[in-house]
């Protein structure tokens, strides 16, 4: 009989996630020791990493844009580009906490790269460049993400559609100043959310580590904004604890953040995982 995943891997994947969610956004799985042997079916292709990570971010950006930017906006909170300024009372628009936590992310995982990018960007520096265009209007066709290696950056790539799912999301990239587009609307494929990393293959201990880093990433990025929203004028400052701004002028705390983010992320990430490939067993009947 052939089992394409053995018993041995999948209770490896099921103690994975637990092993995740001991050390969600506080602290890092251990590092592999240099030159531990890794069986084939240990190792997860760069593509499913991708997959991984993008499931992920693309949950938690819609989060943060639903719960706290579009329900906090309601409440009198602001989100400018501007956040990080001294005098400014507001926060990090979502693509400005997306890049928050890719500075974040790379600076712990060296050779992983993330930005949104656009043929439209804002940010002149997030525009696609070379192969990365073809692939883009590819992916704007058709709405699938793509996989490829750049041959300019020998670099694995993936990249995601970013649609304009939120009115004010189209309505900040219509009026902002540096706009070279100004007739975006709603399900507009607006960029991708693009992912970078050298290596064809990582093993699974090492994929769950790099997964967690991002969480972690996530969880500072946040408490950067409450952290700023500390500074704010008590009257205009908003209660942090385990409330939310859709319950009136509250955010919720980082923990409080974080599970919902886990909760929302959770299927995506264990069906990712249960899909990646085995070793195959060998057919007993076979060898007898």
């Amino acid at each position: 009989m052939n089992l394409n995943r053995p018993l041995a891997t999948t209770l490896l994947i099921g103690l994975a996630l637990a092993v995740l969610g001991i050390y969600l956004f506080v602290s890092a799985p251990p590092k592999l020791p240099d030159g531990a042997p890794v069986t084939a079916g240990e190792r997860v292709p760069v593509e499913q990493l991708f997959r991984l990570l993008a499931a992920e971010n693309a949950s938690i950006r819609a989060l943060y844009t639903s719960e706290i930017v579009g329900a906090g906006s309601k409440q009198g909170l602001k989100f400018q580009e501007d956040w990080k300024q001294r005098e400014v009372q507001a926060g990090p628009l979502p693509a400005l906490f997306l890049r928050e936590t890719s500075t974040l992310l790379q600076r712990d995982v060296p050779g992983l790269n993330l930005f949104l990018g656009s043929d439209y960007p804002i940010v002149a520096a997030n525009r696609f460049q070379g192969l990365q265009v073809a692939q883009f209007a590819q992916l704007k066709a058709d709405r699938q993400p793509r996989f490829f290696q750049d041959p300019a950056t020998r670099l694995h790539t993936a990249m995601f559609p970013d649609i304009a799912s939120a009115a004010p999301c189209v309505q900040c990239h219509n009026d902002h100043a540096q706009t070279p587009k100004r007739d975006w609307v709603l399900n507009d494929v607006m960029g991708a959310t693009t992912w970078m990393f050298p290596r064809q293959a990582v093993a699974l201990p090492e994929a769950l580590q790099i997964l967690a880093t991002y969480r972690r990433a996530v969880a500072a990025t946040y408490a950067l904004y409450l952290d700023k929203v500390r500074t704010f004028p008590e009257a205009q400052r908003p209660a942090i604890g385990t409330r939310w701004p859709r319950e009136g002028r509250y955010l919720p705390d980082v923990a409080s953040f974080m599970q919902a983010a886990e909760a929302r992320v959770a299927p995506a990430t264990l069906a990712t995982l249960l899909a990646l490939p085995g070793p195959t067993a060998p057919d007993h009947a076979a060898a007898n």
